[in-house]
């Protein structure tokens, strides 16, 4: 697909890898809608690309239809969803304190990062399927997000492990139920980025995880992640894939 004139979404486009992506989307000509839960972010973002920014909590069926809708408003039905809202998490099963670890941290980040892709995944995909086919017979290209992380998770990281292994266990099979609606699915599986979320860590422990890239070893740059995301849309044969960028990086247990 070119992206060139069709509109696009993107969750969590307010910062980080999300950020990144509605830039690179907006460079190569798409309509940009910047949805993210924290709309003054959104904002910023979307005023420097000449996208909209749209409040969003992906969890909330209502709430993820109403900003499909206001974007469409603005821009026309979506044929592009990047869907890169997401939430950390480390818990130990047993805590220090001998407890088991609360279910409700669990529960939540399952909800948003596994519960929030599909919500998202399945109301763009209705209103994608409405769009008149193109000379190729596409519609659109939805672009999730998982991690290294669903491959060898870290200790404590059972939470956010499961929920992105979720999203790898979709993707094949959501590309082959949208194929008939000629809507492609592919995941991309980050490894450690330079992210707002990252450059909370004490600068010693930034460089030690970039020690632990094989090469290039440093931390992944946000421009990158979104140059994937965006080849992932204009390559019409990339389908049902998850693409692992991490240098090579395979995470130790802690």
């Amino acid at each position: 697909m070119n992206i060139q004139g069709h509109a696009a979404l993107v969750t969590g486009g307010g910062s980080g890898l999300g950020e990144a992506t509605a830039r690179e989307l907006a460079r190569l000509g798409a309509k940009v809608a910047v949805l993210d839960l924290n709309l003054d972010n959104a904002q910023r973002v979307a005023s420097e690309i000449g996208g909209v920014a749209v409040h969003c909590n992906v969890t909330d069926p209502e709430s993820m239809q109403t900003a499909i809708a206001t974007a469409a408003a603005a821009h026309g039905p979506a044929r592009i969803l990047m869907q890169i809202a997401g939430i950390g998490s480390a818990k130990r099963v047993v805590g220090k304190d001998g407890k088991a670890a609360p279910l409700e941290d669990f529960a939540r980040v399952i909800n948003v990062n596994l519960i929030g892709t599909y919500n998202a995944a399945r109301l763009f995909a209705e209103a994608c399927a409405k769009t008149e086919p193109m000379a190729d017979g596409e519609r659109g290209v939805m672009v999730f997000t998982a991690s290294v992380a669903a491959f060898d998770g870290q200790v404590g990281q059972q939470a956010y492990s499961a929920s992105k292994a979720g999203v790898v266990g979709m993707t094949l099979p959501m590309a082959r139920d949208l194929a008939q609606h000629g809507i492609r699915v592919c995941t991309i599986a980050p490894g450690l980025f330079n992210t707002p979320l990252m450059a909370t860590l004490p600068e010693p422990v930034q460089q030690s995880l970039a020690a632990s890239i094989p090469f290039p070893s440093r931390l992944g740059k946000p421009e990158e992640f979104a140059e994937l995301a965006a080849h992932i849309v204009s390559n019409g044969h990339l389908n049902g894939e998850v693409i692992r960028l991490d240098g090579a990086l395979r995470m130790a247990p802690r």
